[in-house]
């Protein structure tokens, strides 16, 4: 792991963990990565969410890839997905996309992808931290090699035409009621002009935390927090609530009972109807190490092969082009459709997701969505400093306790002890048939954690 890039981008603190200064920087050393070798200007797309401190990074980060050579295209509010779409539709070197994703609104961060809209290789990722940090110098361009700043005014609609694109209910289908939240983030942009009456057969779609004010991107609602969506289905009669996160790469649901549909079941169902309509490629999908034991089980039954990663949608995705696959993703509601897309597209989920409510229109979400039988799962977050992480994640004493409840669970369950790579976190994840015996076993490995620190 790098110093500055985590499992997704570089996070931290606007103005505090993640300056104004290193955005700069980081424009400069990816501009530089991109014109070595080549001839003329990089052209860099930069892509924001909803944060107040979204303007700030734009502006440093156009900055840095000018003073360097490369013309810069503004797309001004959009998801993180359609940055990646609209830097292979339109030819660009790379795309940057300013977002913190779920997390709080002071909070930002920097992804970076590359020609073909996938996020940067590690190796890509090392050599442009390495310039940030200063271990390269770099030579600045003069006046008449200096980039441009070029205004993106009809690149939004072309990614607002890619979703439609996928939306494929016909019109006279039996009636659905669709509640979306917005999570106030760069979802506001795009859905409510997405999924209208006349692109989704005249499914009822409304739609809640739409109205950004810079502050309340993913405050008490999106996919992080959906407890309101839940209770605003049930009271309305909604078929579905589909929530997004900050910067709508994510998509999870909840049922006419507002019961959440997570991200395992929303990729349960996928696969089990792409295999029927003979569009599973290699007959697999990628999860990762979260993913509950009762996906597993169901894929097995569906005769649907199943390949682990380590958590997170970079991997997931590395194993789906090694492998194949097309479709593979996160519990938490990163959803990758290679037919449709090079990274999760929370969207396109959407879209997938009311074609299917489409294909069985007499078929309640609940059941659409809840053939997978979901053993109980216990999540508990420990706050540990970063500059902890490896010494608590190697302490004798943490990994005895955690050997314990291994041998507790036997084969009952399991238990996965994993920093976080986006947060000053080590997360705890337990999964077994008795979820009282699960919380005393993450109580228990939790204090051990915290008493070394």
């Amino acid at each position: 792991m790098g110093k500055l890039f985590g499992t997704d981008g570089i996070r931290g603190i606007a103005g505090e963990e993640l300056t104004a200064e290193l955005a700069f920087r980081l424009g400069l050393a990816v501009s530089r990565v991109l014109t070595e070798g080549k001839d003329g200007k990089a052209k860099v797309l930069i892509g924001k969410d909803t944060r107040l401190s979204g303007d700030m990074f734009e502006a440093a980060i156009t900055a840095g890839l000018c003073a360097m050579g490369s013309d810069v295209y503004l797309v001004g509010v959009v998801p993180t997905p359609a940055v990646a779409f609209l830097v292979r539709d339109i030819g660009a070197d790379a795309g940057v996309m300013i977002s913190a994703s779920h997390n709080p609104s002071e909070y930002n961060g920097i992804k970076v992808f590359g020609a073909e809209g996938y996020k940067l290789s590690d190796a890509l990722e090392e050599r442009v931290e390495s310039l940030i940090l200063g271990q390269e110098e770099s030579c600045l361009c003069r006046c008449g090699a200096i980039g441009r700043v070029i205004t993106g005014s009809d690149l939004i609609d072309r990614y607002r035409r890619h979703l439609i694109s996928a939306l494929s209910v016909p019109a006279g289908t039996k009636k659905r009621r669709i509640l979306f939240d917005l999570s106030n983030g760069s979802a506001s942009s795009t859905a409510k002009s997405v999924f209208t009456p006349s692109n989704t057969g005249g499914f009822e779609c409304d739609f809640i935390a739409y109205d950004p004010d810079g502050i309340n991107i993913n405050r008490n609602c999106g996919s992080t927090q959906m407890n309101a969506l839940c209770r605003y289905v049930v009271d309305g009669g909604y078929d579905l609530g589909v929530a997004f996160d900050g910067d709508a790469d994510r998509c999870l649901m909840c049922d006419e009972d507002g019961r959440i549909i997570d991200g395992d079941m929303i990729i349960s169902a996928f696969a089990v109807e792409m295999k029927k309509q003979g569009l599973l490629k290699k007959n697999s999908a990628v999860v990762t190490k979260l993913t509950n034991l009762g996906f597993h089980q169901y894929m097995k039954k569906e005769g649907i092969g199943v390949t682990s990663t380590d958590v997170g949608d970079r991997y997931v995705l590395e194993e789906m082009l090694r492998s194949g696959a097309v479709i593979g993703g996160e519990q938490s509601g990163h959803i990758i459709l290679r037919d449709f897309a090079t990274t999760g597209d929370g969207q396109i989920t959407a879209a997938v997701a009311l074609n299917l409510l489409a294909a069985y229109p007499d078929m309640p979400s609940s059941v659409i969505f809840g053939q997978m039988r979901r053993l109980p799962q216990v999540s508990v977050n420990v706050a540990v400093p970063t500059a902890k992480k490896s010494e608590v994640m190697s302490s004798p004493v943490v990994i005895a306790r955690k050997r314990q409840i291994e041998e507790q669970l036997a084969d009952r369950g399991r238990v996965l002890l994993r920093p976080s790579g986006t947060e000053a976190l080590i997360r705890i994840m337990l999964e077994g048939d008795d979820p009282e015996e699960l919380d005393q076993c993450a109580a228990g490995l939790k204090t051990v954690i915290e008493g070394i620190l």
